[in-house]
């Protein structure tokens, strides 16, 4: 064997020492995720009526039954599946984060490993935060809203809510009467929505203890910041100018910690390497 093949052997190994690491990491939080799915399977009923009380709690003030329906015959089996798929990821997440960690991990200095763990520690409570956000103030403001255009002409029929309550016949000709995979969608939509915009200020403090941006370039590009967001509101929201606009406080209002985030990581940063001496005591990073 000649002196090259043998460097390219050399060079190879660890390659594949990294490829079998890789997939060993994948094969367990595949493992992982498909227990958690046969798991959450399980327990799809009380997760999907845990969903779905906004809806039934706005349509209860207005003396409805909170009846959601199958329009197609298929329906409950794959809502069920899909309620299994997320919530099972959920749950997983947290074997799936370590395996990446674990993977990842040993290719970091420890000044790395120190400063990238407590953003995988940061990202899902800030995921879990907005979602927790839209469930409990977001989503019960705007189903309210939505029922509020149902209340028109003709009369709404009597019958029982879901907690037993008499429905008083009443105003409203247009009465909603949702399909559960239509109802689950939007809802997964306003969630996930919420959940990835609140991941903010963890990638812009990342990449400002990366070195990417700053936040003096941060608070310039604040104007277009602006426009970007209202976009994005536009797009990740239903075509309602009420959530549009609760989304765009809450992450403007995310984009604004971000700022003083970075600057915080900035300073820190000028005051290690002006302790290192790397930096006088007048100079800026």
């Amino acid at each position: 064997m000649t002196q090259a093949e043998d460097e390219l052997d050399d060079s190879s190994a660890p390659l594949i020492e990294h490829l079998a690491e890789l997939r060993t990491r994948l094969i367990r939080s595949a493992v992982a995720f498909i227990i958690a799915v046969f798991i959450c399977f399980y327990f799809a009923d009380p997760i999907f009526d845990f969903l779905k009380q906004p809806v039934c709690h706005a349509m209860a003030e207005r003396m409805q039954s909170c009846n959601l329906q199958m329009i197609r015959l298929q329906d409950g089996f794959f809502v069920q599946i899909r309620i299994a798929m997320l919530a099972g990821f959920a749950l997983a997440f947290p074997v799936i984060g370590f395996q990446l960690w674990r993977f990842v991990a040993p290719g970091l200095y420890r000044s790395e490993r120190s400063a990238f763990l407590p953003f995988m520690v940061s990202s899902p409570a800030m995921f879990l935060l907005g979602a927790a956000f839209c469930y409990y103030v977001v989503i019960p403001l705007a189903y309210d809203f939505f029922l509020g255009f149902q209340d028109f002409g003709g009369q709404v029929p009597a019958g029982e809510t879901a907690d037993g309550d008499q429905v008083v016949a009443g105003s409203g000709s247009v009465v909603f009467q949702g399909s559960i995979s239509e109802y689950l969608s939007l809802t997964i939509t306003f969630v996930m929505a919420f959940g990835l915009c609140f991941q903010l200020p963890v990638l812009l403090t990342l990449l400002g203890k990366a070195g990417l941006v700053s936040s003096a370039g941060l608070g310039a590009v604040r104007k277009y910041a602006v426009v970007a967001i209202l976009v994005l509101a536009g797009i990740v929201t239903p075509p309602d100018v009420f959530t549009q606009v609760i989304l765009f406080v809450a992450v403007y209002g995310l984009y604004e910690i971000s700022i003083f985030l970075v600057a915080r990581v900035e300073k820190k940063r000028t005051a290690r390497l002006r302790a290192e001496g790397v930096l006088d005591e007048d100079e800026e990073f």
